[in-house]
């Protein structure tokens, strides 16, 4: 028990153990700084630096002479020099940085010694205690019935987890049973329409408002010395062509700005009508937008401005929010047609501030704060002045996620000048309304708008993609089948298109999360126990469903219907089969007794191929396999990843083999060649990867105990704390595939072991460990035996009893590592 507990700290300290400090400064042969080290840290196994520097090219060297190079950091956006980094094995021991173009020069670089990391793991034990005794109801939990659904739990107790920001999915959004409260058809609108210049934008924007506003309106435009000398000929023309007294054109001698030009709007419209609507000269409103954006200020007289969402409206931004959008033609519309959709006043929410690109005012709260502060100068900024004026006198402003208006911002105004102004009138807002900051603040965190945000930004990647929008089905675990979800989200996301991709994930609090990812690493998250709610948010798009993996689901008897339901005409459908478990609930195809007999034909009644339902049901794995061939009769195709996945996949489904394609992973990162052990050290056989019961760990254990350190074993990667192992066994931890030479310097490692008792659908560990060009053991099973038997430098062992397969295993390891044709000499060290 005392070496499981162990075994989870040593996961905690992966996670929280953090050491920083400064390194020191580089210096040329003349005495000037070339390089600036500005951080040191150790986390994960890992040691970091970052450093400042111009330099072109600076290499961290190790002990033994391997260098690595520091590359650009993305994030680095301000300095006076761009700031590099690079990540190097805990093992690799002394660090120097160099600069090879400035004749060799280099420093030593203080890196956290053994004390210092046993000091401050020391340090972590009373939290760790903590979080241990907030993780023991579902730990014993886990243990008693083997839940898998647990074990997220149990790592996000711990502290083992990054969440990030999740809502749960607001189901009033499509609500159809309340009817929109009617808006009189006579209620009149003043629009005012501050120009200047962006004289391209005019047509469209005036368009707009002459064919999409549904009710009664006036246009007060305020040409405000417009330095193109087109506009103010222009405008005169199209208000002389317009209806008599519905377009009011006023020319401003000399520029006044914009809070100048809105104020004599203002002016102008208090008689025209009771609601009036600044807009921007760079916002394009959609068919029915005036009766949407007056209604909150029409059923609430508390209401003194209302802002619908847009691609560029600092809060009420979509997909991201306070993270400007361009849009490509036709978009906004289509944005709009979902946002019009929802049900009326749903969501409708109070926010900090207004924004003024589109801007319903309440002529009765425009009364008591007649216009905009002038101190606020050419603009930006001036609308939250007058929000937290009304806000102290009472009224309140709404966001309206029925209405989206796409805004072209900043063309009245060049980029440099525009954060000029923000920078300046932001602090003229932080000392006038001191707590508008901390406000906004937490209303970003928490976006209380997190649900139309997340159905108006599928619209939006929806409506951008020529193709299908990737839906990948996957589970909560974990493991090579998030790694490859990763890749796979990474590469939708940096493409042109589709430029973004869903995740609909399972076993999580709620039964369903949907995740939309966006370049820029931004996603947005929110969960429902509604499946209902997740077809309404998919609604827009055409999708490509991925089921990867379902493992925790609940229910997985009922799931395949539920998925199929989802597939709509135009949707595509792909079964990936990263594990067994569409054949069977024992997911790995292992018997009860934990051995590997072949796929269940049917009629099988082990135990393991049976399963509880909710509310105690026995589903047999007859049962199993009818639900889930709902979910392949409707699939377009199913795709195993070796043949020997092929073979269990068309035995249990004879009738889809026609469909059914072999498609080998693609290896996505190099591996380093690795030599032979060093001649007088003990040698070291390793595993690589993370263990479990699946993965090997019996075998593991059993091995170690047997071998008596000749040969060492060692697991680079995590062990399942639920199993103890023997004190002989080291477990690593985490590691990076970089760090595998330092780590074979460190261990002598002379062989690799791939101990999977399950017939893996693919290795990548047993593919990267065949790369080093050191031997590699494991067993005659699965995609790992596919892979060992193509190679010159695999060995497959049977797999039978674990005395029997220890002993055999362990005789080919020393034939083999005795027979080593090439050492290296051992180093210095």
């Amino acid at each position: 028990m005392i070496r499981r507990v162990y075994g989870v700290f040593q996961r905690y300290l992966a996670r929280h153990l953090l050491l920083s400090r400064r390194g020191p400064v580089l210096r040329d042969a003349s005495g000037a700084v070339i390089a600036d080290v500005e951080q040191i840290s150790l986390s994960a196994n890992r040691i970091r630096v970052m450093c400042r520097s111009g330099l072109s090219e600076l290499w961290l060297e190790d002990s033994l002479g391997f260098q690595t190079r520091l590359m650009p950091v993305a994030e680095a956006t301000s300095g006076p020099e761009p700031r590099l980094a690079a990540a190097v094995s805990l093992h690799s021991g002394a660090l120097r940085l160099m600069a090879p173009t400035q004749g060799a020069v280099s420093v030593d670089l203080p890196v956290p010694g053994r004390l210092r990391r046993r000091w401050a793991a020391a340090c972590l034990v009373p939290g760790f205690a903590i979080a241990l005794l907030r993780a023991l109801p579902a730990i014993v939990q886990w243990s008693h019935n083997g839940d898998l659904s647990l074990r997220p739990k149990i790592r996000k107790a711990l502290g083992l987890t990054l969440d990030p920001q999740v809502a749960q999915i607001d189901k009033t959004l499509f609500d159809p049973a309340e009817v929109a409260a009617g808006i009189a058809p006579d209620t009149r609108i003043a629009i005012v329409l501050p120009v200047f210049n962006a004289f391209a934008l005019l047509p469209e924007v005036l368009d707009r408002i002459r064919r999409h506003t549904d009710l009664p309106w006036s246009l007060i435009i305020v040409e405000d010395a417009s330095t193109d000398p087109r506009v103010r000929p222009w405008l005169r023309e199209r208000v002389a062509k317009a209806q008599s007294g519905q377009i009011t054109l006023i020319e401003n001698q000399t520029n006044l700005g914009f809070i100048g030009s809105v104020n004599r709007g203002f002016a102008a419209a208090r008689d025209k009508a009771g609601i009036i609507v600044l807009l921007n000269s760079d916002a394009f409103v959609p068919a029915g937008w005036a009766s949407r954006i007056v209604a909150p200020i029409v059923t609430n007289p508390h209401v003194a401005s209302v802002t619908p969402m847009s691609n560029d409206a600092e809060i009420l931004t979509v997909p991201v929010i306070c993270a400007p959008q361009p849009l490509k033609a036709g978009q906004g519309d289509a944005i709009d047609k979902v946002a019009a959709g929802f049900k009326p006043g749903a969501c409708v929410q109070e926010i900090p501030t207004g924004v003024g690109f589109c801007m319903a005012i309440s002529g009765r709260w425009l009364a008591r704060v007649p216009g905009f502060d002038p101190v606020f100068g050419r603009g930006y900024a001036e609308e939250v002045d007058w929000c937290q004026k009304i806000l102290a006198l009472g009224g309140t402003h709404v966001a309206l996620p029925g209405l989206f208006v796409e805004h072209r911002g900043g063309a009245s105004f060049g980029t440099a000048e525009k954060q000029h102004l923000i920078a300046t009138n932001n602090r003229v807002i932080g000392a006038r309304h001191p707590r508008f900051p901390i406000v906004t603040e937490t209303f970003i965190l928490e976006d209380p708008l997190a649900t139309p945000r997340l159905a108006l930004a599928i619209a939006w990647a929806a409506s951008r993609t020529q193709s299908r929008l990737p839906v990948y089905i996957a589970h909560s675990l974990g493991g090579g089948a998030e790694i490859w979800l990763r890749r796979k989200i990474a590469s939708s996301v940096a493409a042109a298109d589709p430029g973004a991709a869903l995740v609909l994930r399972l076993g999580g609090k709620f039964r369903w999360r949907l995740e939309l990812h966006l370049p820029g690493d931004a996603s947005l998250i929110s969960e429902t126990d509604d499946l209902g709610l997740i077809a309404a948010l998919l609604a827009p798009a055409r999708c490509e469903f991925v089921y990867s993996c379902a493992v925790g689901d609940p229910d997985p008897v009922s799931l395949p219907t539920l998925l199929a339901g989802l597939k709509r005409d135009g949707d595509g459908m792909e079964i990936l089969f990263h594990d067994f478990f569409p054949l069977s609930p024992s997911y790995t195809l292992l018997d009860a007794d934990g051995r590997f007999r072949g796929a269940p034909l049917p009629g099988n009644t082990d135990p393991a191929h049976q399963t509880m339902r909710p509310g105690g049901k026995a589903a047999t794995l007859d049962d199993w396999r009818g639900a889930w061939r709902q979910l392949l009769c409707v699939a377009d195709s199913l795709t195993v990843f070796s043949e020997d996945s092929f073979a269990h996949v068309t035995t249990a489904w004879p009738e889809y083999a026609g469909k059914t394609r072999v498609v080998a992973h693609e290896m996505h990162t190099s591996v380093a060649a690795i030599g032979a052990p060093e001649i007088g050290r003990d040698v070291t056989v390793a595993v690589l990867g993370n263990l479990n019961f699946q993965k090997g760990i019996a075998f593991v254990a059993a091995l170690a105990e047997a071998a008596r350190g000749k040969p060492r074993v060692v697991v680079i990667g995590d062990s399942d704390p639920g199993y103890a192992l023997p004190a002989s066994l080291r477990v690593h931890g985490a590691y990076a595939l970089a760090d595998l030479p330092a780590l074979a310097r460190s261990y002598n490692i002379g062989a690799w072991l791939i101990p999977s008792i399950w017939p893996e659908t693919f290795s990548y560990t047993t593919r990267e460990a065949l790369a080093t060009g050191l031997p590699v053991f494991g067993f005659a099973l699965g995609a790992q035996g596919e892979a060992l038997k193509a190679h010159p430098n695999g060995h497959v062992v049977e797999l039978g009893e674990l005395d029997t397969t220890v002993r055999a295993l362990l005789s080919r390891l020393r034939g083999v590592l005795g027979k080593a044709p090439e050492q290296r000499p051992a180093s210095a060290n």
